[in-house]
Formats: structure tokens, C-alpha cells, sequence
């Protein structure tokens, strides 16, 4: 979806200023946030791709304001809510209100070690690769309503195949619930200038991981 969050190559918007001996985490809750975010996860209420669109789908003044893990708290709020798993009156109470709602499954002490790490996402291929390493490639100029993996700035560009890297879930796909989808991924390089134009560094380069159904063969075009 083309929103707030795909910030790549936007002006206006200061510096990364990182913060100097940054602790893992500001305040208890943030702690909290990132068990909650992982535990829903782990019992399956809701992908790692679905995730990310619940952040994308924050409206952006909220975006802007809110910290990392105030963006996480927000995501887990609307999702839970969106789900039926609780209402905004109990989330607003900070309490159940009513009998608790039947999960899929509860997370058990067995499962917090799977919490901490992420599954795979490879799938076994059912054609070949459309394209080779060091292959000319457009990005397409899309902008679709939901999720997606491609940033705005790379779309309309051309870059080169570098490395092919197996059949993977298509978060496009998964994100809005429609199945898995599994396409091919690619690294594929950019040369800086044909990003940013003839003012960007002579010598940067930008590597994305981009699925097949993102790319154009420039020889087609």
C-alpha cells in the first residue's frame, strides 16, 4: 500500500538521529507489547505479513507520533478488536467484560522458545525462475490498496538480477487472506543515480528483495 510507512528516499523529514547507548527497551511496556505482539503470532491469530499491514493501515498523523513500539501497541489493539477476540470497551477497561473468547489454540509454556524465532517462509517451487542472475529488470510501477513488499522508490526502475533466493510465501498474498501464493524472490541492485538522479553519490548502490510478480524483463518492454 502505498503509505506513510514506505518512507524511502522522502525529504522533509530530518536525519536518522540514533540515539547513544539505546537500551533495549524504554519502559517496561514496550516489553510487554513485543511478548503480546509475538505470543498472537506464535498461536496463529495473525501472519507476520497481516501484521505489518495492521502498522501500514495506521492513519499517518498517528503514525508520525507514535514510537516504535506505541506503533506496536496500536496494531495489537485494532487487530485484537478486529478479530472479535476482545471489544474496544474492554480494551478501553483494561478488563474483560464479558466470557472469555475461544482462541485456535492458547500458547503453553513449550512454546516460548518458538516465540522468539522466525519460521521459514521457503516453498517448494512449482516452475522455474523467470529470471537469471545479472539479468536487466524493471520494477513495476504499481500502488495497490493493501500490502506489499515493493518500496515506492524502487518501482519504475531498472536494476539487475544479483542473486535468486528460493520460492517464498507472497506477503502480498497472505497480508489481505488470500493464501499463500509462493513466488520466486531476487536481489536485485540499483544503481544510485537511477534511483535518485544524476545528484546521487556516483559509487551507491541499493540491493531490495523483490518478488517475481514485482519485475519486468527490460528486454520485453
Amino acid at each position: 500500500m502505498d503509505g506513510i510507512h514506505d518512507m524511502g528516499g522522502m525529504h522533509g523529514f530530518g536525519k536518522v538521529a540514533p540515539e547513544k547507548n539505546e537500551p533495549v527497551f524504554h519502559a517496561r511496556w514496550e516489553g510487554r507489547c513485543l511478548a503480546l505482539n509475538r505470543a498472537m503470532g506464535a498461536i496463529g491469530a495473525w501472519s507476520i505479513d497481516e501484521g505489518r499491514a495492521g502498522i501500514e493501515a495506521l492513519p499517518p498523523e498517528v503514525y508520525l507520533a507514535s514510537s516504535y513500539y506505541g506503533k506496536w501497541a496500536l496494531r495489537l489493539q485494532n487487530m485484537v478488536v478486529a478479530r472479535g477476540l476482545a471489544g474496544a470497551d474492554e480494551i478501553a477497561a483494561g478488563r474483560a467484560l464479558r466470557p472469555d473468547n475461544v482462541l485456535n489454540r492458547k500458547l503453553q509454556t513449550a512454546d516460548v522458545p518458538r516465540t522468539l524465532t522466525r519460521g521459514s517462509y521457503a516453498r517448494t517451487p512449482q516452475s522455474e525462475a523467470r529470471f537469471k542472475v545479472g539479468e536487466a529488470v524493471r520494477a513495476k510501477n504499481i500502488h495497490p490498496p493493501t500490502h506489499t513488499r515493493l518500496p515506492r522508490y524502487a518501482r519504475g526502475h531498472v536494476g539487475v538480477i544479483e542473486a535468486i533466493r528460493g520460492c517464498h510465501v507472497f506477503p502480498d498474498s497472505i497480508a489481505v487472506g488470500a493464501g499463500e501464493n509462493p513466488q520466486w524472490l531476487y536481489t536485485v541492485v540499483f544503481d544510485g543515480r537511477e534511483l535518485w538522479g544524476e545528484t546521487s553519490e556516483p559509487t551507491l548502490k541499493v540491493s531490495i528483495e523483490a518478488f517475481e510478480p514485482y519485475l519486468d524483463a527490460v528486454k520485453d518492454l
